[in-house]
């Protein structure tokens, strides 16, 4: 494992992290059992962050990761998020609430600051606001949260992100069918000294290269019930395509890999090429899954023409699919 500077902060961060929205349930029911040999696993394999948010499982994942840290001797980055829960979202945002759910994280996870917390796709018009950049600062002040970020949907939030100094990541979908980021964001990320951190890098599972049409998911995980953007925001499903379309565009680019290279070993290598991000936070509710990650940040970067081939795949055969905006 491989590891990078995250953004202006001290934290050398592993160059795979693991999403942990899975440890809430959100992917369908997983048993505690499995969730710990999941964190086992990943902490084996040179993993040192974890990505998980106050609304996963209506808190479950915070306190399965809570539980869990009190039997580690080298704790890992622990990273949450902040404003999705329903006593803030959609219009109940105030400073005393905000630091309410931070404190009922603090309290699940069983630490006494928090290394990392960033607000958590807030709606626009509370984002753009930009209060609650001044509401982290004092957070941070008071010593409960140690580096504040975003994470962001569409590229004109991370864009208004950037322009406070103060941000120490970004996190954004980002993927080889979401790859706009390149040019509109990573050059300013890097100038401001801002981490990325990509989710979604394997599109819901999609970019795994192993699902079929046809497949059904369990009622509740949300591949089921937003693959429309039914519950939130159709790019966080599927990357906003289209289930049965987003099969077809991952079988056409198997079709530019060279032997013995899977399409997710592309498509996450592919991410990590880019300079500016930090870490990819991959979810799975497998422990094999875990090792298959890990092992991309061992892999050689992909050749140029090979990197080409996908970008060039992105603009003209998949962007246009792509629900929600960008």
């Amino acid at each position: 494992m491989k590891f990078r500077k995250l953004g202006q902060s001290n934290f050398e961060v592993s160059e795979i992290g693991l999403g942990c929205w899975q440890l809430g349930n959100d992917f369908g029911a997983i048993e505690d059992q499995t969730a710990t040999r999941i964190l086992d696993t990943a902490i084996e394999k040179g993993i040192n962050f974890l990505d998980t948010a106050d609304v996963y499982g209506g808190g479950l994942s915070e306190e399965r990761i809570g539980k869990w840290l009190k039997n580690q001797k080298n704790k890992p980055y622990v990273v949450t998020k902040v404003g999705r829960d329903g006593a803030l979202f959609p219009d109940g945002y105030s400073f005393e609430k905000v630091k309410s759910n931070i404190e009922g994280s603090i309290q699940r996870l069983g630490v006494e600051t928090l290394d990392l917390v960033q607000l958590h796709c807030v709606p626009r018009n509370v984002l753009f606001d930009g209060e609650m950049f001044h509401w982290m600062e004092k957070l941070q002040q008071a010593g409960l949260i140690r580096y504040y970020g975003a994470s962001v949907e569409m590229l004109d939030e991370a864009k208004f992100c950037l322009e406070h100094s103060k941000v120490t990541s970004l996190q954004m979908i980002f993927n080889v069918f979401r790859q706009d980021a390149v040019e509109e964001i990573f050059p300013l990320a890097i100038e401001k000294n801002v981490g990325i951190i990509a989710r979604l890098p394997l599109a819901s599972g999609i970019l795994s290269g192993k699902m079929q049409k046809g497949r059904t998911f369990e009622t509740g995980d949300h591949r089921n019930y937003n693959r429309n953007g039914d519950a939130f925001h159709v790019g966080e499903t599927f990357n906003g395509i289209e289930f049965e379309k987003a099969i077809d565009l991952a079988e056409q680019a198997k079709t530019l890999l060279p032997a013995g290279m899977t399409l997710q070993q592309a498509a996450m290598r592919w991410i990590l090429d880019q300079p500016a991000v930090s870490t990819i936070i991959a979810g799975t509710t497998k422990v094999d899954q875990v090792t298959t990650n890990a092992a991309v940040s061992d892999c050689p970067e992909l050749d140029a023409e090979l990197s080409h081939q996908l970008s060039a795949f992105y603009q003209q055969n998949v962007r246009q699919f792509i629900r929600g905006g960008i």
